[in-house]
C-alpha cells in the first residue's frame, strides 16, 4: 500500500476481511495487483500538483518566483515509489528533483547526500556559500527531516501521507514555517485518505486497538498496563488523536496545543523486544559482565552525537493515574547533537531506536579509525567536558518531559484521581540518573 499509495481505507478493510476468512486473500491479492502508476489516482493528483508549483508559482518578498516544494511521506518505500514516477515530469518541468529517507539519498543533478541535498534545496536557511552546485527544487522526504532542519527558503509543504501523530505533521509544517523565511504566506496541503474521515477513522481504530491490545498482552508483562487498563487508553488516546487530525482538516493547529506524552503505541516495542532478546540469548555471558558506562563509537553524517540510556535511579513505580515522561520508564533513552539540541526526547522511544539501528546496524567490529579520532578529541577518556555537557542537556530533557507530562496527566485524569509524583521521585539533575550504556555518532 505504500509503494502504490493505496488507499488506507481499503488496506484496513482488507485487514479485516482477512481477520474474519482468510479464503480473502486471494481476492485481495488481485485487487493489489490492478495498481500500476497508469491507474494510480493518487499519483496522478500529486503530478498535477507539482505542475501547478512549477508553472504557476508563488512569490518570495522580493517578488521572485518560488518553485520550491516539499512532499512528505512515512514510508521509504513510498519515497522511492514517487522519485521514480516523478522523475519525467520533473524532467519536463525543468525541475532539480532529490529524495532523502534515512540512510537512502538520490539526487537529478549534484551532490547525492543527506546534507549536500538539504543545503541545495534551502541555500538561503543553510547559509550555503559560492558553489556550482544547482539549486534543488523538488524534495521529497520521510520523517528523518521533520525535526531541526531549517529549510524555509520553501514556502509549500505537501503531505502524500497523513501520519496518525498531528504532532509530526506541525513539525513537518515547521520546517518551513520558521523564522527567516523570505515569503509571505506558507502552505500546507494534506492528501487525506477519504472525504468519509468517520468512517476511516472508526475502521482504523478497530485495527490499531487490537494490534495494541495483542502486542501488549504478547510482551509477557505484567507492569505496563493490565488488559482492562491497556483497552480504555488506548480508546482514549485514539479519540484525542482522532480530534486533532479532524481540526487539522480545517485549520494549522499549534505546536504547543498538541499533546506529545507516551502513547499507546509506544508501549509496544515487540520489534525492538524481539530483537533484544534474541541479542540477549546469544551474548548473555558477555553482556553480564560488561560494567554500566559502556559505549561505542559508529559513524553518520546527518546527525552527528550521542544516544543516552539513561536509568532514574530515584524513579516510582508508573500506573494508570500516574503517567511517565518514558515507556520504558524508569531508563530513558534520549538523542542529543553535539551542539546540544535534542533530536529526539525521552518520549520518542521509537525514534531514537530507530536512530540506534539504522546507525549501528551491520556494524560487528570496531571502526578503529573513529575511536581513534575520539579518545584524541578526548585525550584517551581525561577530558569528557563535552560529552559530560550533552549528558546534561538529556538530563534537562527529561526533567522537562516529566513535568510537562505531570500536568497533562491532571486534564486527562483529573476526575478519575490523578496522582502526581512525589519530589523524591522526580527526575531533577544529571545525579538522578545512572549511565547504562551510551552510542557515540561522529562524521566520516
Amino acid at each position: 500500500a505504500a509503494t502504490y499509495g493505496l488507499s488506507e481505507l481499503d488496506l484496513l478493510r482488507w485487514l479485516d476481511d482477512l481477520r474474519q476468512d482468510k479464503a480473502t486473500l486471494g481476492s485481495v491479492r488481485d485487487r493489489v495487483s490492478l495498481v500500476t502508476p497508469k491507474r494510480d489516482g493518487k499519483l496522478k493528483a500529486i503530478k498535477s500538483a507539482v505542475r501547478k508549483k512549477a508553472t504557476r508559482p508563488t512569490k518570495r518578498s522580493d517578488g521572485k518566483p518560488n518553485r520550491k516544494l516539499l512532499v512528505f511521506t512515512t514510508f521509504k518505500d513510498t519515497a522511492n515509489y514517487l522519485y521514480d514516477n516523478l522523475a519525467d515530469l520533473a524532467d519536463e518541468l525543468r525541475l532539480n528533483m532529490a529524495m532523502v529517507a534515512g540512510d537512502e539519498t538520490h539526487a537529478t543533478r549534484g551532490t547525492n547526500s543527506f546534507h549536500a541535498i538539504l543545503t541545495n534545496f534551502a541555500p538561503v536557511a543553510r547559509k550555503r556559500g559560492e558553489t556550482d552546485e544547482p539549486e534543488i527544487d523538488l524534495l521529497i522526504a520521510t520523517d528523518c527531516i521533520s525535526e531541526g532542519q531549517n529549510l524555509q527558503d520553501c514556502d509549500t509543504v505537501l503531505n502524500y501521507d497523513i501520519h496518525w501523530n498531528p504532532v509530526r505533521l506541525i513539525q513537518r509544517f515547521g520546517r518551513i514555517d520558521r523564522i527567516g523565511s523570505k515569503s509571505p504566506s506558507v502552505y500546507m496541503h494534506n492528501f487525506w485518505p477519504t472525504q468519509d474521515m468517520e468512517t476511516y477513522l472508526k475502521l482504523q481504530n478497530r485495527v490499531q486497538a487490537r494490534m495494541a491490545l495483542v502486542d501488549v498482552a504478547a510482551t509477557g508483562s505484567d507492569d505496563i498496563f493490565s488488559l482492562e487498563e491497556a483497552e480504555g487508553s488506548v480508546q482514549m488516546e485514539l479519540r484525542f488523536r482522532d480530534e486533532q487530525l479532524k481540526m487539522l482538516q480545517h485549520e494549522i493547529l499549534n505546536m504547543d496545543d498538541l499533546d506529545d506524552a507516551p502513547v499507546m503505541s509506544d508501549f509496544t516495542l515487540d520489534h525492538f523486544i524481539a530483537q533484544l532478546l534474541r541479542y540477549i540469548q546469544r551474548n548473555r555471558d558477555e553482556l553480564e559482565a560488561l560494567p554500566n558506562g559502556v559505549y561505542a563509537v559508529v559513524d553518520d553524517d546527518a546527525q552527528p552525537g550521542v544516544i543516552f540510556l539513561l536509568r532514574q535511579k530515584n524513579a516510582g513505580a508508573a500506573s494508570a493515574s500516574r503517567r511517565v515522561a518514558s515507556p520504558v520508564h524508569p531508563h530513558y533513552l534520549v538523542y542529543v547533537r553535539n551542539d546540544g539540541t535534542i533530536r529526539y526526547g525521552c518520549a520518542q522511544v521509537h525514534q531514537v531506536l530507530r536512530a540506534f539501528e539504522e546507525a549501528a546496524a551491520g556494524k560487528t567490529e570496531p571502526l578503529n579509525a573513529l575511536c581513534d579520532r575520539f579518545d584524541s578529541s578526548t585525550d584517551r577518556g581525561k577530558d569528557m567536558s563535552h560529552y559530560y555537557g550533552l549528558l546534561k542537556r538529556a538530563a534537562e530533557q527529561i526533567a522537562g518531559a516529566h513535568g510537562a507530562t505531570q500536568m497533562a496527566s491532571i486534564g486527562i485524569h483529573g476526575q478519575r484521581g490523578a496522582k502526581l509524583t512525589g519530589t523524591s521521585e522526580t527526575p531533577s539533575k544529571v545525579e538522578d540518573f545512572e549511565l547504562v550504556t551510551w552510542l557515540v555518532i561522529m562524521k566520516k
